[in-house]
């Protein structure tokens, strides 16, 4: 593939597991590398200009819940760079969340494993995915009302999910205090996020999601955790 075939770049990194075991294992992430990198070498001209990460549900859209995404898009909109994700589900499992990003004339999103899909059939394949997900839901739900009917007990996987949850939850409040001693005062002398992001820029705070670099929703995020 000549240099002028190939997509140009420059290029934002993301990448999700779902759970703190996926991220420590490299289960998950191990792949979606793999993914992203067999497309930068093959498929892509251009550079990468930063990586950002989520342990999070792709269920869950809300900023609050993806300061990673939050920030890989404020990135990409700031310097006209592509974002890049190993599988669409990666990016979302919702067919709503991936049109409205179609839709936003600031940013462009490209799927390693599927290099070459343009809107129409990134749409479709998001669609069927969303549709072959709700089938399965349904699928579980009949599966767990006929174990009810035997008069088994299904407690202990809900518990185990409901306390991976909280300790979800933990995590992102720990990692929010970290900076507290710098955000909180500088906000309440009227400084705007993004001079507050500046601030944590210059003294090498990590941010949540692993990223190298703070940007004005990834505080806002952050503080609002903290409030």
């Amino acid at each position: 593939m000549t240099n002028s075939s190939k997509i140009k770049g420059p290029f934002v990194l993301y990448f999700r597991v779902s759970t703190r075991q996926q991220e420590h294992s490299g289960l998950g992430l191990e792949a979606q590398r793999r993914d992203v990198q067999l497309f930068l070498d093959n498929y892509a001209d251009g550079d990468v200009v930063g990586e950002f990460q989520d342990i999070a549900s792709g269920k869950h859209d809300d900023p609050r819940h993806r300061p990673g995404l939050s920030e890989a898009l404020d990135l990409c909109r700031q310097t006209g760079a592509t974002l890049l994700v190993s599988k669409l589900d990666r990016l979302s499992r919702k067919v709503a969340h991936i049109a409205a990003l179609m839709d936003d004339k600031h940013v462009t999103f490209k799927v390693a494993s599927m290099p070459f899909a343009d809107r129409f059939q990134l749409h479709i394949h998001a669609s069927l995915a969303e549709q072959e997900r709700d089938f399965i839901s349904l699928r579980t739900k009949a599966a767990l009302q006929a174990a009810r009917s035997r008069g088994q007990a299904l407690g202990g996987l809900r518990d185990k999910t409901n306390k991976r949850n909280q300790a979800a939850r933990t995590v992102a409040d720990i990692k929010a205090h970290r900076i507290a001693d710098i955000a909180v005062p500088l906000r309440d002398a009227g400084r705007s996020y993004q001079a507050i992001a500046d601030a944590l820029n210059a003294a090498n705070v990590q941010t949540p999601g692993g990223g190298r670099a703070w940007y004005a929703s990834g505080v806002r995020n952050a503080l609002m955790r903290l409030a």
